[in-house]
């Protein structure tokens, strides 16, 4: 299994971002793809899951302003981030079956 985050950066307030997960190493259409992040000195967390056939769902801290979505042609996974806030920098993994890439930073600030 594979994953390849990309996509981070420093953003201001309010601003939006668009992370991508390239996958290779299983069958990606089988399986759901879940964004995780973890802010210094905090433990990773579950942000967003979208299922084989596209069922969403979201922790409520991003509720409204994550958009999680995957293209199995393609093997992608990818995460809207809108209407950020300092309190969503942290670095950004997609993880499936217990692996995760290498992560992407996404920075919050003004």
């Amino acid at each position: 299994v594979q994953l390849v985050e990309s996509g981070g950066g420093l953003v201001q307030p309010g601003g939006s971002l668009k992370l991508s997960c390239a996958a290779s190493g299983f069958r990606f259409s089988d399986y759901a793809m879940t964004w995780y992040r973890q802010a210094p000195g905090q433990e990773r967390e579950s942000v967003a899951t979208i299922s084989p056939a596209g069922y969403t769902n979201y922790a409520d801290s991003v509720k409204g302003r994550f958009t999680i979505s995957r293209d199995n042609a393609k093997n992608m996974s990818y995460l809207q981030l809108s209407w950020l806030k300092s309190g969503d920098t942290a670095v950004y993994y997609c993880g499936v079956l217990g692996y995760w890439g290498q992560g992407t930073q996404v920075t919050v600030s003004s």
